[in-house]
């Protein structure tokens, strides 16, 4: 059974840092590249960035510079430490493989920045 269970969101202010951390099952973490994805309201849901099996990264242009992800294969856990954080990284945060399979996405974290 696949699932992903994502957490570590919250309310920070602007310039501010969290550490999301998504929990996998081993069937979907440990053979593919997996991404976090993010959602803000009135608009559609985005990749932030991707990892490979080999630990290969790709980061939207937004959060390039901003957002490390990086994955533990022993914990099948995957993070996205986020620093410098601006009101327009607001959105719900989820985890999936990438590209993304629509019967996998968990109910994400909630991450709100306050300018």
């Amino acid at each position: 059974q696949v699932q992903l269970v994502e957490s570590g969101g919250g309310l920070v202010q602007a310039g501010g840092s969290l550490r999301l951390s998504c929990a996998a099952s081993k069937s979907i973490f440990r053979y593919n590249t997996m991404g976090w994805y993010r959602q803000a309201p009135g608009k559609l849901r985005e990749l932030v960035a991707d990892i490979t099996t080999y630990s290969r990264t790709n980061y939207a242009d937004s959060v390039k510079g901003r957002f490390t992800i990086s994955r533990d294969d022993l914990l099948n856990t995957m993070y996205l430490q986020m620093n410098s954080l601006k009101p327009e990284d607001t959105a719900v945060y989820y985890c999936n493989r990438h590209p993304f399979m629509a019967d996998y996405w968990g109910q994400g974290t909630q991450v709100t920045v306050s300018s």
